[in-house]
This record gives structure tokens, sequence and C-alpha cells, in this order.
């Protein structure tokens, strides 16, 4: 029998060193696997189940996190999702990026006279107001333009036309939020109706603004006694009726005079029909005159440029898309991401493909990621705890890291979050994205903790009780704010 070799003392000294350094990562991974007490305690308190949850806290220097549960698994993130979506966009496009409106003459211009068409040609502005369009067509006016003896032409072939449901999510066709993207979006189709209430004749005025043409609204509204209810609108009813070149509105029920003036905005035409009563309105009121009818087309060869409309800076925009959860506008911009990759009409898959190769580029893979629209306004996007964190943390190291974290709501201060945290040590201290469905809250963001270091802070619960939530994500923001969790 073979004699055993002498045993090496410092060699079992470093296996037990081994030993004992895997059996504290596991510990480790196992503690951080828990929910944060605090979050724990009010998710039990909402019938939540922690199944149903994901979470991360991580320093944003830091390589592991200091607090993470499911944060692998897919979850509906909702309207963070646009987190991905704009920070792509600013990477992608650049801070200083802006979209363009044109108007073009397809013939020539004598005497104030265009024996031609006008042609507008949209890029997606996500931001072109009743406003700025004003301003195109007042330069129009300024060049010298009064007549147009030929047709408005709308060319909108930036992005590939596709048949757009604005019921198709939760049956509310009429919201601005429900817009289906579009070449030349103007002013989101939406028109402003305000109820003007007067006690003394017992009836209730709606005003339009805009007002084209083919929108009319027929007012059979009864003014009503009695406290004016938390939710207003409540006592309306709105029907829509659509004919081959118009829309009708009929207004129902009852307005309660304690109500006051209110406003509420609807989208009722099609794009086409929009632009084209807006402009008729506005270029009448210009003192212009437009003799022909509308049609789509592109831009002929030979058209002059006369007007040009730019919109504020993709900084400025994705403040807006974040701070007030645009859904409009982020859709906007995530077909703006496909037609510039490609440079051909933008379809959604180019957009999706655009932002895949950026992370790809970014070494941040996602293999998870299901992205729809990039608004977050859909039931089959999907995106895990940790892809949130990781992208934040590379926004934190990106260049553009100030104009991203700028377009965060600040808890307690302003957008979104402006009602959320006050009267805590976290309100004015977290910038962080909220979202929202049936069935799905979520917040993602940075949390500048009581020592002065910044924190990546991800929540998501995908839930039929997940409205009860609120709880959970406020004391995780506690937690990550005093460095508990």
């Amino acid at each position: 029998m073979s004699t055993p070799p002498p045993v090496n003392p410092k060699r079992i000294l470093r296996f037990l060193a081994l030993q004992a350094l895997l059996a504290a990562g596991a510990a480790l991974a196992q503690s951080d696997e828990r929910l944060p007490a605090p979050v724990a305690r009010v998710l039990k308190a909402a019938g939540v189940p922690g199944s149903a949850v994901a979470l991360l806290v991580q320093d944003v220097d830091a390589r592991m996190p200091r607090a993470s549960f499911n944060a692998d698994r897919p979850m509906n993130p909702a309207s963070v999702m646009k987190l991905v979506t704009t920070y792509a966009g600013l990477e992608l496009l650049g801070p200083a990026y802006a979209w363009k409106t044109e108007a073009y003459a397809s013939g020539p211009l004598r005497d104030g006279v265009l024996e031609g068409d006008l042609v507008l040609k949209g890029y997606g502005d996500p931001r072109l107001g009743y406003e700025q369009f004003w301003l195109l067509l007042r330069q129009l006016r300024a060049k010298g333009l009064r007549e147009i003896r030929g047709d408005l032409v709308l060319d909108r072939s930036h992005f590939t036309a596709v048949a757009h449901d604005p019921a198709r999510f939760d049956n509310e066709p009429l919201r601005p939020y429900n817009v289906g993207p579009d070449a030349l979006l103007l002013n989101f189709k939406s028109v402003r109706l305000d109820f003007l209430p007067d006690a003394a004749a017992k009836s209730v005025a709606v005003g339009v603004e805009p007002a084209p043409a083919q929108f009319e609204v027929i007012n059979l509204l009864k003014l009503a006694e009695g406290p004016c209810p938390g939710l207003w609108h409540e006592g309306l009813r709105m029907d829509l009726a659509h004919t081959a070149a118009a829309a009708r509105l009929i207004l129902t029920g009852s307005y309660p005079a304690a109500c006051g003036e209110k406003s509420r905005h609807v989208a009722a035409l099609d794009h086409p029909q929009y632009v084209a009563g807006v402009f008729r309105q506005l270029w009448g009121e210009l003192g212009g005159r437009l003799a022909g009818g509308l049609r789509e087309g592109g831009v002929p060869a030979g058209a002059r440029l006369l007007a040009r409309a730019d919109s504020p800076s993709l900084a400025e925009v994705v403040r807006e898309i974040n701070k007030h959860s645009n859904n409009v506008m982020a859709r906007q911009l995530y077909l703006t991401l496909g037609a510039e990759a490609t440079g051909r009409p933008a379809r959604a898959e180019d957009a999706e493909a655009a932002i895949r190769s950026w992370l790809g580029r970014k070494a941040l893979p996602m293999p998870e990621l299901v992205i729809e629209n990039g608004a977050g306004l859909s039931r089959a996007e999907r995106i895990s705890a940790d892809s949130l964190a990781r992208l934040l943390a590379a926004a934190w190291a990106s260049p553009v890291m100030p104009e991203f974290i700028a377009s965060l709501p600040l808890a307690g201060v302003d957008g979104t979050m402006k009602k959320r945290a006050n009267g805590s040590g976290v309100a004015g201290q977290a910038h962080v994205k909220s979202g929202y469905l049936d069935g799905v809250r979520a917040l993602a963001g940075y949390v500048l903790d009581r020592r002065g270091k910044r924190v990546i802070v991800v929540f998501l619960a995908n839930h039929p009780n997940a409205a009860a939530t609120r709880a959970a994500q406020d004391a995780l923001l506690a937690c990550a704010w005093e460095r508990s969790c």
C-alpha cells in the first residue's frame, strides 16, 4: 500500500478560506433575494404576493446590488418602458436633434397666388402643436402667399401607414393618449371642449378649440344641481358618429353647475381630416384662401420649399415625454429611430431593430425584452428589473446623462411624481419614472440617498391588485434613501 502524500497546511487554509468565501457569497445572494422588510410588510397588507413583484436597489458605481428580488423575471413595465426609448433617442439622435415640418409650392407663385398645390410634408414631429402650426402658416403669408388655386396635399410618407384602432387598448377611442403615430401629427389631433355653465340660463355651453369645419358638436347637455363629483365628467356621455368627410360628437347627460368651467380634450377626426380642418380654419383667419380640396401624395420633383417649422430639441421633447408620460410623443420618437436608422418610411420593426442594435453595441443584452411601441401602452411589452437597472447604470455613465436624468419626474416636485413622497426625506431627492396600467405598477430611476450617493431603484408589480402597491414603492424609495436596504 502506498503512503499518502504529506498534508500541506497552507493548502488546507486556502481551501477553507475559499469555502468560507463561497458560503458568504451564497448567503449574500440568499439575503439579496429577500424582499426588504418594509416592502414585504406593505405588500402583505396589500394582498400582493412576492411572486408578483420584482425589484432591485444598487449604487450607481457598484457591480452588485444591495437588494434584489426576482430581478431576472420578465415583467410588464407599463410607461417605464419609455426609459429605453428616450435614452436610446438621446444617444442615437443626440440631444440637439430636431424634427421639421415643411411646406412646398408645386407651381409658380405670382402676385400672392399659387398656381398649383401646397404640399405639407411631415417628419414625425411629436411637438407640432396648434400654435407652431399657426406660425408655419404665418411664414407662408409673410412670403406673400394669399391664395392657393390647387389642393392641399399631405405627405405623410416618413412613417409607414398602418391601421390603428384607438379603442383597442382600453376602449377609450376619444382619449388623446390613444392617438396613433403619424408623420404629420398635429396637436395630437385633439380638440379642447370647454364646458361653460350658466346657472341663470340653466344651461351649459360648449366651446371648441381648434374648430375644424369637419368636426361638429351636438350639445344636448343638461345643467344639474348638487356638488361637483371627484370625476367631474362622470355624468357626461360622448357618442361619435363618422361620415366619409366629417365627424359628429353628440354630448348627452348632465353637468353640475358647481363644477364651474372645465375642459376636456378629445381626438375624433383622423389625421388627414384634422390637419386639413385646422389648416382651413387658420388659413382663413390669416386672410388666405384655398380653392382646392384635400389629397395625399409626395413632394413632386421641382417643388419649391416655402416655409419650415422646427421642433424643440430632443432634450426638451424627452423631458416632456418622461415628466408627463406622453404616450403619443414616445411613439413618434420610437418610429423616428427606425426612420433615421433605415432611411426609409419607418415601421415599428425598424425602431425595434435600431434599439436592439444599440443595446448590443453597448453590451446590454436583454434577451427577455419585448418592445411593441416604445411607450409602454401595451399588454405585450416585457423587461426585467435587472435589465432596467443595467440600462440606468449605463445612462449614468453616458455623455447624455444630464439630459436623461433631468427628464425624469422629481418626487414631490413635478411631473407624474409631483404628489408622491411629499413630507418625506425622499421628496426632491428621487428622479424616477412611474408607470401604470390595469394590473401593472412600476417605478425606476435614481435616488440621492442621505449620504449623498446616487442609487438605482427599480420596482415592478404585475398582479390584479397591483394598484395597491404604491405604499410598497414608497417604502422602497425610503429605504434606498435611508440606505437600509
